[in-house]
């Protein structure tokens, strides 16, 4: 069936080409541009991103040296450095957002499981920071000689995927991010103790969801009541109670449950605060276990994709290139799901960064290349043995 197609058209006939389409049109993408459009940027940039080019010179050499090729990989007649250097700074980055959560809603349906012990969707919370230069990077104040910008990640424990990712500068506070996640009735969110905010968390119980958040060292807890405990399970403690303090009581008046797990392999006791009353007190130790694979996948993320160099300055040509780097991460998982390619995604995008300009059928690829020998860390193995 694709006989003479290079593996990079074939991977791009994963991507929904109407849809983007339709994006281009929305916000005028492609106005007063007569050879090379959006749909030519995007390529270019997915391009980039699975064969991990360090700097846009660097990206430009590498498309330059099989410029007889650019036609068939659907790069267009006129990809310079100058033009690409242009679109990312230009062209409005919406775009490439709306498309990223568009892939995002596809590789979650496609990656759908019951393999969670605890039913219903799961999300962990967190930021990563990347380093800039001040100098270079003006936008992204930080400190007074040091620049940087944070990505805010609600990412999907089930499906390792990230459900909304939200871009500011290194200067805004974690839990200012929690206003914008788009929270669902129903579902479980995972934090970190730096995002104990109690009026933050509130709003969540109003929403008929949970949460599950490390507790800092300073909290004032009043037990009413106290569950009998196994031992065996590492729960030292399964209490309800009402927050003390002023503040804390008047932002969260509501009932709380406060559980004390002591973790054997690294010898230290975790205190969680949470507004479900019907897991077990293992079960809340258990959901902030699992919010590992979010550290996991931003170091994974920083390791195989170019999201800690930029090929572009300014604020909007950033936002693309990260944009990109997640609908290269969800365009991996698309194709290892409809191929039924059973390697790890690590596998996947190291076998098809190496072979983008091979001829050969995916399947063929995979079934034909040997990666007994290439070692990635298993997500779900990791996220068991640490905090």
């Amino acid at each position: 069936m694709n006989k003479g197609k290079y593996v990079y058209a074939q991977i791009v006939e994963f991507l929904p080409q109407w849809k983007f389409d339709n994006l281009v049109l929305k916000y005028k993408g492609n106005k007063y541009v007569k050879h090379f459009t959006c749909w030519n940027q995007l390529l270019v940039m997915i391009f980039g991103q699975l064969t991990n080019r360090d700097s846009l010179r660097d990206l430009i050499v590498a498309i330059d040296a099989h410029s007889k090729k650019s036609y068939h990989l659907g790069f267009g007649k006129s990809v310079t450095r100058s033009n690409l250097s242009k679109a990312n700074e230009n062209r409005d980055c919406r775009i490439f957002e709306e498309f990223a959560y568009y892939l995002i809603d596809v590789a979650r349906q496609k990656r759908s499981n019951d393999d969670f012990e605890i039913r219903g969707k799961v999300y962990a919370f967190d930021s990563t920071t990347i380093d800039l230069c001040l100098s270079v990077f003006w936008w992204a104040k930080f400190r007074k000689h040091k620049g940087g910008i944070k990505i805010h990640t609600l990412y999907d424990i089930t499906t390792q995927i990230p459900v909304f990712v939200h871009i500011t500068t290194a200067k805004v506070n974690d839990m200012n991010a929690m206003d914008v996640i788009p929270y669902e009735i129903g579902a479980y969110y995972i934090f970190d103790r730096g995002y104990v905010d109690f009026n933050r968390l509130y709003k969540i119980t109003q929403l008929d969801s949970y949460f599950v958040v490390r507790a800092k060292k300073n909290l004032q807890f009043e037990v009413t009541t106290s569950n009998e405990l196994d031992e065996s399970t590492g729960v030292l403690c399964d209490q309800r109670g009402f927050l003390k303090g002023y503040y804390p009581s008047k932002y969260y008046p509501e009932k709380l449950r406060r559980v004390a797990y002591y973790d054997k392999d690294m010898n230290r006791t975790f205190i969680f605060l949470t507004n479900n009353f019907e897991l077990s007190a293992a079960q809340i130790a258990l959901l902030y276990k699992n919010r590992w694979q979010i550290e996991l996948f931003f170091k994974w993320i920083k390791q195989h994709l170019k999201i800690k160099s930029f090929w572009g300055t300014s604020e909007n040509a950033v936002r693309i290139q990260i944009h990109c780097a997640i609908i290269a991460y969800c365009l991996v998982a698309i194709v290892g799901h409809d191929l039924q390619i059973d390697r790890s995604t690590y596998e996947v995008l190291q076998i098809l960064g190496i072979s983008l300009l091979d001829k050969t059928p995916i399947n063929e690829l995979f079934t034909n290349i040997d990666t007994s020998n290439v070692k990635e860390q298993n997500y779900n193995q990791l996220s068991l043995n640490f905090f």
